[in-house]
């Protein structure tokens, strides 16, 4: 019984030495907390998307994940079509990017935000032929809570920035945004 009491009083001030030294550490900051992490938060959320002519393109789920390292992007368009990105400040550059897959092509390209507050994003989209062409993504907060997102492809003929998407992200409705 002796040593019974010894084991446990010892196992005991083992675990109060080291709860006080959890205690005594500093506490750390979390990861990716600092204000560029949060740059692309107004795109957070659950979406109903709309095409410029008022009908209904798709719904988009935004998420954020990885202790706010990461926005997770789920697509499903109206005709049932998916895809989704990775969406992530680029240590290496400190700028965001966004890696898009799905099954039509990819599309990485990266940047921050505009003078305007909008995301702004440069690269290349990618089609399963092996053709590709310049890219570009803006994402624009609206007063009213909606975001338009505007796509953009050079023109390998003309030179010239067609417009690929231009769409407005509405919250859905009764969705936890």
């Amino acid at each position: 019984m002796k040593i019974l009491l010894l084991t446990a009083a010892a196992s005991l001030a083992a675990f109060c030495a080291t709860a006080q030294d959890v205690e005594a550490q500093p506490t750390q900051t979390p990861p990716c907390s600092s204000e560029i992490f949060h740059q692309f938060d107004f795109w957070v959320g659950e979406w109903e998307v709309f095409a410029q002519n008022g009908a209904k393109a798709g719904e988009n789920v935004i998420s954020t994940e990885e202790y706010g390292c990461l926005l997770v992007e789920r697509w499903t368009s109206a005709n049932g079509t998916t895809g989704q990105s990775y969406n992530f400040v680029d240590l290496a550059t400190n700028k965001w990017r966004q890696v898009w897959v799905s099954n039509w092509g990819t599309i990485d390209y990266s940047g921050g935000l505009n003078e305007d507050g909008a995301m702004v994003l440069e690269g290349e989209i990618a089609y399963p032929n092996g053709t590709t062409s310049p890219f570009t993504g803006t994402w624009t907060l609206n007063e009213d809570g909606s975001v338009t997102q505007h796509f953009r492809q050079l023109n390998a003929e003309t030179k010239k920035w067609d417009d690929w998407f231009i769409g407005t992200y509405r919250k859905k409705q009764g969705a936890e945004n």
